[in-house]
């Protein structure tokens, strides 16, 4: 794997990338998380052949964090067609988990003729969350402290030895360095005010027939719902849906090998 700072537009990104060519795979993650959460799938889609480059949304990680940045589902996928223009390729598979598979989503609705492929994994926002669901993600995006932080680490996952300290204190600076708070509270004025008015579930069925869509979900996910990809799956005609075991929010984390022999065969579909 390399890193590297990458400007796109409006904002500075980190890329960390797996493969140094073939057709370009991009991965978006979820909230509060940044590039490095995909670094066990990183080279494995490299060793598959394709060029693939894991992300900071702006707002986190290494990312630009501006006060006037558009930080919806729409902005993000505007600063994203940024970056993709950047890259001069034709067309990208996309996989995104969480907050990420909802801008990926919104992204593939905006520009299918760009797409070669859409991966949602625990997405948020392909369906109405609701109103509890949305001020529970309200309510943390305010919560930064490293006990609030860990508390969150561990409610996401079975295997409570995937969260070291070490990764506690790393997300505790980050997410508490200049512009982060900024960045959260728009987020969160964003989920509390408009995010099931842009569930994108039915824009994404109209420009699915265009390319592959995946849909996978930890089948005990304790943060977003299994039952909230069962229902875009039924919406989006052509999706499939996959549910890995014995993992919660981050299959591809917790369950990495089993994930990465999902996702290259679906780039390998898609390409």
């Amino acid at each position: 794997m390399i890193s590297y700072p990458h400007n796109a537009g409006s904002a500075m990104t980190r890329v960390i990338q797996g493969g140094l060519d073939g057709p370009v795979v991009v991965l978006l993650h979820g909230l509060s998380a940044r590039a490095d959460r995909w670094k066990h799938n990183l080279d494995a889609l490299g060793q598959a052949g394709v060029r693939a480059m894991a992300i900071d949304l702006p707002g986190h990680g290494f990312a630009s964090k501006h006060e006037d940045f558009d930080y919806s589902a729409h902005g993000y996928s505007r600063w994203l067609d940024q970056f993709v223009q950047t890259l001069g390729v034709e067309k990208l598979v996309l996989v995104g988990t969480s907050f990420g598979g909802f801008v990926a989503a919104h992204y593939a609705a905006d520009h299918p003729e760009r797409v070669a492929g859409l991966m949602a994994v625990g997405a948020i926002g392909l369906v109405p969350a609701g109103e509890a669901r949305r001020m529970k993600t309200v309510q943390w995006l305010g919560e930064m402290q490293k006990e609030q932080i860990r508390s969150r680490m561990y409610r996401g996952v079975l295997d409570p030895q995937l969260i070291s300290e070490e990764l506690v204190e790393e997300d505790y600076r980050i997410n508490n360095s200049a512009g982060a708070a900024e960045a959260f509270a728009a987020l969160a004025r964003y989920y509390r005010e408009r995010l099931d008015d842009d569930a994108v579930a039915a824009r994404l069925a109209d420009a699915a027939s265009r390319f592959p869509v995946s849909i996978v979900w930890g089948r005990d996910d304790p943060s977003v719902s299994p039952d909230y990809g069962a229902r875009a799956h039924q919406i989006i005609a052509g999706s499939t849906l996959t549910f890995v075991d014995d993992c919660g929010h981050f299959p591809y984390w917790e369950r990495p090998a089993e994930f990465n022999a999902l996702l290259t065969n679906f780039v390998k579909r898609c390409i």
